[in-house]
């Protein structure tokens, strides 16, 4: 009997200690670099939300541990950082990274060790297969790119701009959106009259914005992120241009505004309803969770000082969210926790209401967008 008890307590012990052992998530981003504007302040929501979960008590008894790591705004960090996070720290899940190379560079490593991940990149290929790789264990929580590029194909179609020329970065996102642009604009009657490209790094464009001019379009859309897209909209200014000037869903961000000034009056691009939280109907179910999130970034965090909210800002808070809300329902068993995220329906997120499926690792619809414009310096609904 006395052996039965020990026995019985040694287990007891062992529960004990294997329920108050920490989840660990892996989270990356660009710390440093060329993206660390964007990288940073996901970083600090990403911490954010793991306080608040572990504030409420964490997930089933276990408290959440972030392990960070910094990819530099390198893209062959990637794979290097997802296998620290993997074969050393042992993550029970993954997070970020900020940019879509990096994302791609990684996804091998992750679908080789079979570790969940909800990224937080831009564009489409991290969850598309095919040339680009399986992505069962690969999830993303902003919106597709194709999402976005419907969301300004129906806009320009609404407001008779058909004739359009493309400018677009040679990286990865641009040329996904390009790739995307192209293949859907007969559907919304669009035609492009002009493509140009250029570096993420360049720091003129007025030769391929010249070029535009000359084929007469009604409308520019440029598809890339970071300091580029405001270069593009100081000359275009620069140039004299009336041309209407499109962005990607990667640009609304205080900082896009502070970076291109005056220029950026009236540029128009497709964003999450976070950048235009006080003008939606109360109806909308999005609109408490938003505010909530706005409360939590400015008065209790106090992040907006240093780093303005911008479309970015909820995508680490909903990696975050639909990884444990899965963990609530199926632990951290990769497999089964893989099963329970593509099984997320109806959770209503910062970035928009998700619904997956086994061929949707993202679940975001087009009313998870809104169009917004540059007015008097803020980011407005665009009429």
């Amino acid at each position: 009997m006395r052996r039965l008890a020990l026995a019985a307590g040694t287990l007891l012990l062992a529960g004990a200690a294997l329920a108050a052992e920490p989840i660990k998530i892996g989270a990356f981003f660009d710390l440093t670099g060329t993206n660390a504007n964007i990288g940073t302040p996901t970083k600090l929501v990403a911490e954010m939300a793991v306080a608040e979960i572990n504030k409420a008590g964490g997930i089933n008894g276990r408290m959440i541990e972030l392990v960070t790591a910094d990819t530099q705004s390198d893209p062959t960090k990637g794979a290097t950082v997802a296998k620290k996070f993997i074969y050393q720290d042992k993550v029970d899940a993954i997070i970020g990274p900020t940019r879509t190379d990096v994302g791609m560079n990684a996804k091998a490593v992750i679908e080789e060790a079979g570790i969940p991940t909800v990224m937080t990149v831009g564009s489409d290929p991290v969850i598309t297969g095919g040339k680009f790789g399986p992505y069962a264990y690969i999830f993303k929580a902003p919106q597709r790119a194709t999402t976005a590029v419907r969301t300004i194909l129906a806009y320009l179609k609404e407001k008779k701009l058909t004739k359009v020329a493309l400018l677009t970065g040679s990286d990865a996102f641009g040329k996904d959106g390009l790739g995307s642009l192209e293949q859907i604009a007969p559907e919304y009657g669009i035609t492009f009259v002009g493509k140009e490209s250029f570096g993420p790094k360049d720091t003129d464009m007025t030769a391929q914005l010249t070029n535009l001019k000359n084929a007469s379009p009604d409308a520019i859309v440029c598809w890339t992120v970071g300091p580029a897209a405001s270069i593009v909209s100081k000359n275009r200014t620069q140039l004299g241009l009336k041309i209407p000037l499109f962005q990607s869903h990667g640009l609304p961000d205080p900082k896009y505004i502070e970076l291109a000034g005056k220029a950026s009056e009236g540029d128009r691009m497709p964003a999450t309803k976070l950048m235009a939280v006080d003008q939606l109907s109360d109806k909308d179910p999005q609109k408490k969770v938003i505010k909530e999130f706005v409360r939590l970034y400015r008065d209790v965090y106090k992040h907006e000082k240093d780093f303005p909210i911008n479309t970015h800002s909820g995508y680490a808070w909903d990696a975050l969210m639909l990884l444990t809300n899965a963990m609530k329902k199926a632990g951290t068993e990769p497999k089964a926790l893989r099963a329970a995220i593509e099984a997320t329906k109806g959770y209503v997120g910062v970035s928009g209401t998700y619904n997956m499926t086994p061929e949707d690792h993202n679940g975001l619809g087009l009313d998870s967008m809104v169009m917004v414009e540059v007015k008097n310096g803020k980011f407005v609904l665009a009429p």
